[in-house]
């Protein structure tokens, strides 16, 4: 039974993993930062990085690291309890083989067996997950849940970098609801929103110190400096206007 559970434990917490590296990505999080921060808060390890901050400065991120902090703590600790009483020898100890071996097996090496089922079976989710597109398809489905039932507000920028006062380097993907779609760098009014832009990405073209004349079109990705408060205050407008999730 301990065996099972440890099991069952693994499996659910690799979704978890999964589930909050989406929620963390529909926030803004790039998704190699979503996916290291998920893993940092859910294990309570590597969670005092710079980019930590992107979590803490976040009222929506820190919602879902405190959730993931929270069935972190729970799944380690009931995984660690499983685990011991699998592997452990004793006149209890769980057997967890086919029955056929069963008679045959001295039982010293039924820890063994069990450590190598275990061994096995996060090869075998391992693969599943990373190596499938099942679960990318389980993930696809959730994150449309969660903005389309609005459990998680999307976001239209990348934070990459945070500075001291709330200040630092952003990406803006232009949606076509984002109120700068149409515009001029210097129509935008980006400047006086203590908002520098630093280039613009046009598919494979890349504009640095760009024109104040340039029109900001569909698909364009705005690198930018200033403040993270009113860089979210423009990608929350684009989502009030009905933009859509991808």
């Amino acid at each position: 039974m301990g065996l099972f559970l440890f099991l069952i434990v693994i499996i659910v917490s690799f979704i978890v993993i999964k589930i909050g590296a989406v929620a963390f990505e529909i926030t803004g999080l790039n998704s190699k930062q979503a996916r290291f921060q998920a893993l940092s808060v859910f294990t309570g390890t590597g969670f005092t990085t710079r980019e930590s901050e992107l979590i803490a400065v976040h009222d929506q991120r820190r919602k879902i690291a405190s959730v993931l902090m929270v069935l972190g703590n729970l799944g380690v600790v009931t995984m660690i309890a499983a685990l011991v009483n699998s592997i452990s020898i004793g006149p209890s100890s769980p057997i967890f083989i086919m029955p056929a071996m069963e008679e045959n097996m001295p039982r010293f090496l039924i820890p063994y067996v069990n450590f190598t089922i275990v061994v096995l079976f996060l090869l075998f989710v391992y693969m599943v997950i990373t190596k499938t597109k099942i679960m990318d398809y389980v993930m696809k489905k959730a994150k449309k849940e969660m903005v389309d039932k609005k459990i998680i507000k999307s976001v239209s920028f990348e934070e990459f970098l945070m500075t001291s006062g709330g200040y630092g380097v952003s990406q803006i993907r232009i949606s076509k609801n984002n109120p700068l779609l149409g515009k001029t760098i210097m129509e935008s009014d980006l400047k006086q929103k203590d908002i520098l832009v630093l280039s613009v990405e046009k598919g494979s073209e890349h504009l640095t110190n760009p024109s104040a004349a340039i029109k900001i079109e569909l698909g364009d990705r705005l690198i930018c400096f200033g403040k993270f408060e009113n860089i979210r205050k423009i990608a929350y407008a684009a989502e009030d206007r009905g933009n859509d999730y991808n």
